[in-house]
């Protein structure tokens, strides 16, 4: 997949999949949300919030967000909807990578992501130990 020019590339600084997440949604007509530090906003690789880029930040802005910018609610796998996120975690219990679901329906979910970059994948291809499902509203 290519990348966006007008965003870093932050592969090679912890993984690109929250800020190709946050890319995903700002495009998909969510405004930023300007608040200092629990906001989600990029201008640029130093001007930009913890949770425009990081899984557990992105995850804590979304659920907890009051103001602008998207929000969501923790749902069931099933409920599932185009455009929702889906974030995985480890045996720690530590969440590490975010995912967006572009085929909800029919036979097996498919996503798109970054850092592993993934067009289409099934859902089922990923290893993981948990698992959360975040539907954007």
């Amino acid at each position: 997949m290519r990348r966006n020019p007008r965003y870093l590339d932050f592969s090679e600084l912890g993984g690109d999949c929250s800020n190709f997440i946050s890319q995903c949604l700002y495009a998909g007509g969510h405004e930023m949300n300007y608040t200092p530090v629990m906001g989600w906003y990029y201008h640029s690789a130093s001007d930009r919030t913890a949770s425009w880029t990081g899984v557990e930040f992105l995850y804590r802005f979304l659920t907890h967000n009051e103001g602008a910018g998207p929000k969501a609610s923790i749902i069931s796998k099933n409920e599932m909807e185009l455009g929702d996120v889906i974030q995985l975690g480890n045996a720690s219990g530590v969440f590490y990578h975010s995912l967006l679901l572009v085929t909800p329906r029919g036979t097996e979910m498919r996503v798109a992501a970054h850092s592993d970059d993934a067009w289409m994948r099934p859902f089922s291809e990923y290893q993981y130990t948990y698992s959360r499902f975040l539907h954007i509203r």
